[in-house]
């Protein structure tokens, strides 16, 4: 089921940074997310959900452009 919320996300393992678009378009860098965790986003069933419980206020973050 296509998330509600995430329409997609990268991650860069060798500097822990996670991508994500959201579909509002609007692109987010988070910084310093364990890999760990990023096994558990790509499982979860509700994308959305996980990112606002897991990761949304939890880790720093900045808007970029596209």
């Amino acid at each position: 089921m296509p998330s509600t919320v995430v329409r997609s996300f990268k991650y860069a393992e060798e500097s822990q940074t996670l991508l994500i678009v959201f579909q509002s378009g609007r692109r987010y860098e988070y910084l310093d997310v364990p890999a760990e965790l990023i096994q558990e986003l790509r499982g979860a069933f509700a994308k959305g959900e996980f990112f606002n419980k897991r990761i949304r206020s939890r880790y720093i973050y900045r808007e970029v452009g596209e």
